[in-house]
């Protein structure tokens, strides 16, 4: 049985989400519907590339992804269908999934074109569940699209590497629950540009000089508890989505603060990392 999943920035007040999981069951009863996340910020583009890129491929091959984000039929931006990494993805051509087309190269794609079809003013209601449900009944991406060869790219958030190659200078893309502040910068360019050399990750006033692969091997724990530095300590991680993150141990953003606020730190402010000769 196919899954499609939903990722929008609908919210959980409004009737919109619940609309879009209605009329999908209206279409295929026994489809499985799953919310990867309403809660992305409105129109925030980059934020519900990073989320998709790093909840998708926990799914089974052939999952049906829907992502309403900036979604409106516009003379500048049309509608897509793509088959990437063994998954389907329906959006705007807004750039959302060109993080994972960066990597993989698509096997199919598609300009949605069953507009004339269809009388709405509610995108993803109407078009893009009539091409998931269309998916989910093994129909194929050629009956509802037109083949293309490219898609918009998300710009502006790759990470620039000095000539001297002892610079990264990358950006916020991300700041999740917790507060984390996740940059642009991967674990295989730091690897790559870094050779094992020491670095110190700068960001406003915060430097930091070693990064772990878990929160808590951040925390000496052979320390007795009340002495050891643990809530309230500043890290770097290499994030689940192979990110470098910077964050505070067991942070709460609304109480003892978070690296957002405590760094001083959101979308798109500067990471930069420095390499010793």
């Amino acid at each position: 049985m196919a899954i499609i999943t939903l990722t929008t920035d609908f919210g959980e007040k409004d009737p919109f989400a619940g609309a879009v999981k209605g009329a999908i069951y209206s279409e295929l009863e026994t489809i499985r519907i799953v919310d990867i996340s309403h809660s992305v910020s409105p129109f925030h583009i980059t934020e519900a590339a990073y989320i998709i890129q790093n909840a998708y491929k926990n799914f089974p091959l052939g999952s049906i992804h829907i992502i309403g984000i900036d979604s409106e039929l516009t003379p500048e931006t049309n509608h897509i269908a793509v088959k990437l990494d063994g998954h389907f993805f329906i959006c705007a051509n807004n750039g959302i999934i060109s993080l994972i087309t960066r990597d993989i190269v698509p096997e199919e794609m598609v300009e949605i074109n069953i507009h004339n079809k269809i009388t709405t003013n509610f995108t993803v209601l109407d078009v893009f569940v009539k091409t998931a449900c269309h998916i989910a009944r093994g129909g194929t991406l050629g009956i509802i699209g037109k083949p293309i060869s490219e898609i918009k790219p998300l710009t502006g958030i790759q990470p620039i590497v000095n000539k001297s190659q002892k610079q990264i200078i990358g950006n916020v893309i991300y700041v999740d629950n917790y507060g984390n502040v996740v940059s642009n910068i991967t674990r295989k360019l730091f690897e790559e540009v870094g050779k094992g050399r020491p670095f110190k990750i700068e960001a406003r006033r915060t430097a930091i000089t070693k990064i772990y692969t878990t929160y808590s091997e951040a925390i000496n724990f052979t320390i007795d508890r009340h002495k050891r530095e643990e809530e309230g300590k500043k890290l770097a991680v290499f994030n689940s989505g192979g990110y470098i993150e910077l964050a505070i141990y067991k942070s709460n953003p609304s109480t003892v603060g978070s690296a957002a606020s405590l760094f001083g730190l959101d979308y798109r402010d500067a990471i930069t990392i420095n390499f010793e000769d």
